[in-house]
């Protein structure tokens, strides 16, 4: 079992940028394929960003290919998600989730994750 922790969310300018970070303890991070999900009031929760377990693999949504950049390091037990060029529409309750399985096709389903995080707040001002 793993837990997740997510952290640097905040308040920003359109334009802006932040990085979240997810802390995770438990068993072996490196053993977790971890992803970013997001969900903005009244709308489901939405893929974001995937990162493989040895953190060469990395996926991300179109709507923020280019912007936001997933990566990982093992050392510190920490996955992070940097975001650039922020959009009013990147405002949501960000969520940081761990899965036990492999790298597949699958990375981007929310069924495919076990762990979950509480989430942290991002808000884009226009």
């Amino acid at each position: 079992q793993v837990r997740v922790v997510e952290s640097g969310g905040g308040l920003v300018q359109a334009g802006g940028s932040l990085r979240l970070s997810c802390a995770a303890s438990g068993r072996t991070f490196s053993s977790y394929t971890m992803g970013w999900f997001r969900q903005a009031p009244g709308k489901e929760r939405e893929f974001v960003a995937a990162i493989s377990k040895s953190g060469e693999g990395t996926d991300s949504a179109d709507s923020v290919k280019g912007r936001f950049t997933i990566s990982r390091d093992i050392a510190k037990n920490t996955v992070y998600l940097q975001m650039n060029s922020l959009k009013a529409e990147d405002t949501a309750v960000y969520y940081c989730a761990a899965d036990a399985g492999a790298w597949g096709p699958q990375r981007r389903a929310l069924s495919k994750y076990d762990y979950w995080g509480q989430g942290t707040q991002v808000t884009v001002s226009s």
